[in-house]
Order: structure tokens, then C-alpha cells, then sequence
């Protein structure tokens, strides 16, 4: 198998057995093919915890080097392959990585770390010699989006604005395209214009159809005079989950299963938010397990 991407092309000459991944999300493309790496990225702590992930791990446990790439550590798993898809590789890392083992990383048709879903699923699949179980999963989570738009044409054309891990009157709010609000994209809500760091001064700008907050409690963020009087959430219209909810982890890492499990959780509250109803209540999901 040969696969192309932004430094040219790896060859991986077997299936591989020993899987190490070091992009940030690449561990939940693999485990959802059935793949237990032998060593990951650490991002969120609490990932083998997930309803996703306990079902694939199936008691086994995930392994992690470090939260930063750690070349020897990876190097002592003795990998097959490693897939760095999710990740900034510049060539140099690159050419360290591949001294270690055949490495995948993105096409040149993205920017770093901005891989689709559906393709980051195939090209792991591809990588992992299952190609057929990566398109049985790309199709089952295209369908789940597709019969949830059907039910709720309500939500086309909604502007609905992400606002990731506000912290001390900072916001970040995801871009389109950005994976960790693909769903809401394919749900066929529309953007907000405003992108990335955004002061409290100007959160005006975010005062749309729905808002969600990832990495924030409720009280937490109503705690902010700016942020509570905003009309989106004085009319309930925002969805509120923190970090350490398994929401907050399905969108960061949004691989196919945990898209479906957070299609699941997130589409009768949006259609709560938006059926111009006062009362009807949107859950607050900031606790939700």
C-alpha cells in the first residue's frame, strides 16, 4: 500500500501490527477500526473513558508517550506505522518520524491539521490495511447526518458560532472547516464571519441564531455581564459543555464513532434552539456524561 501526501508518498509493505499515532485526534480514527495502538498522543486524560472508547478498548489500555512528540519514546514501541495525520509535521519531524517507521501524514490538499473526517477515516484505513471498514464507517456517519438534516431542514442556513475553551474573557471561536465544528457545517448550519481570538469587548459578533460553548459551565460563563447579555443566550439558544464532559471530547476529537455518539447528544437541543419556542428548554449538557 502506498499513500500519498504532503512530502510525497510512504509505502507500507504489510498490515501493520504495532500502531503508534501522534496526531492530536489520530488514536480515535484508528481504535474505530478496531486498531489499539501501542502508543498515542496525550491530549484530553480522560480519553479512554468515553462510551466510544471503552467499547473498542474493551478493557485494553491506551498507552500514551506525551502530550509534545517525544521521538525516542516513540522509537521504543517499535512501530510499524505511525500516523500523524492530525498534526502540524514540518520536514524535519517528518524525516525524524520516518527514520522510526513508515509515517502517514496529511494531504497537500489541507492545511495542517484541517483533514476532514471522511478523508482522515479513509486514509487511516488505507494505512491500516481496511480500507472497506473505513467506507462501511464514512457511509454509516453520512447517513446519520443526512437522515438528522431531513428530520430538521430547520437548521439550514442558521448562523451558529463555537466558542472553544473561553478562558478569562478570551474566546476562540472555530472557523468553518475547522474539525472540531464539522458537525454543525454538515448539519447545515452556516458560520459565523468572526474567526479565532475575540475579546469580550466583541462578542456581538457571536450573537447569532446558536451558540455552543465548549470548555465552559454555564454558571461559569453567565458569570460574564458581556457574555449573559447577549440575546442568544438570554433566549436560550446556546448549548453549554465543558472539558470534561465525553461531548466536549467527541467534538475535539471527532472521529467517525465519535461523531455518532455526539449526533446523538447534540440534535434535539439544537432543535430545541432553534424552534422559536420560549418555552422550550435547551439541556444543559455541561455536566452531561
Amino acid at each position: 500500500m502506498t499513500i500519498k501526501h504532503k512530502f510525497g508518498s510512504t509505502a507500507i509493505p504489510s498490515k501493520p501490527k504495532r500502531v503508534v499515532t501522534v496526531g492530536w485526534d489520530d488514536q480515535d480514527f484508528a481504535l474505530a477500526l478496531g486498531v489499539v495502538p501501542v502508543s498515542t498522543r496525550e491530549w484530553f486524560t480522560q480519553y479512554p473513558t468515553y462510551p466510544w472508547v471503552k467499547k473498542e478498548l474493551g478493557g485494553t489500555k491506551l498507552p500514551t508517550f506525551s502530550a509534545e512528540l517525544n521521538f525516542e519514546a516513540i522509537a521504543k514501541q517499535r512501530p510499524d506505522v505511525i500516523l500523524a495525520i492530525n498534526e502540524t509535521v514540518t520536514k524535519e519531524s517528518y524525516r525524524k518520524l520516518s527514520a522510526i517507521a513508515p509515517t502517514v501524514v496529511q494531504s497537500s490538499a489541507y492545511l495542517d491539521e484541517k483533514t476532514p473526517w471522511n478523508v482522515q477515516t479513509l486514509t487511516t484505513g488505507q494505512a491500516l490495511g481496511k480500507s472497506a471498514e473505513a467506507q462501511a464507517l464514512v457511509d454509516k456517519v453520512e447517513s446519520k447526518i443526512a437522515a438528522a438534516k431531513k428530520a430538521h431542514p430547520e437548521f439550514a442556513g442558521k448562523v451558529l458560532a463555537m466558542d472553544y475553551g473561553p478562558d478569562k474573557g478570551q474566546h476562540w471561536i472555530a472557523p468553518a472547516h475547522d474539525p472540531r465544528r464539522v458537525l454543525f457545517d454538515e448539519l447545515g448550519f452556516a458560520t459565523q464571519t468572526v474567526k479565532e481570538d475575540l475579546s469580550e469587548e466583541r462578542l456581538d459578533l457571536i450573537d447569532k441564531d446558536v451558540l455552543v460553548v465548549v470548555g465552559a459551565t454555564k454558571p461559569a460563563m453567565l458569570a460574564s455581564p458581556a457574555f449573559a447579555r447577549l440575546n442568544v443566550v438570554k433566549s436560550d439558544r446556546t448549548l453549554y459543555t465543558s472539558f470534561d464532559t465525553p461531548l466536549a471530547g467527541a467534538l475535539s476529537y471527532s472521529g467517525p464513532n465519535a461523531l455518532l455518539y455526539a449526533l446523538d447528544v447534540l440534535v434535539p437541543q439544537l432543535a430545541n434552539a432553534v424552534d422559536g419556542k420560549t418555552d422550550t428548554k435547551v439541556a444543559d449538557l455541561s455536566n452531561q456524561s
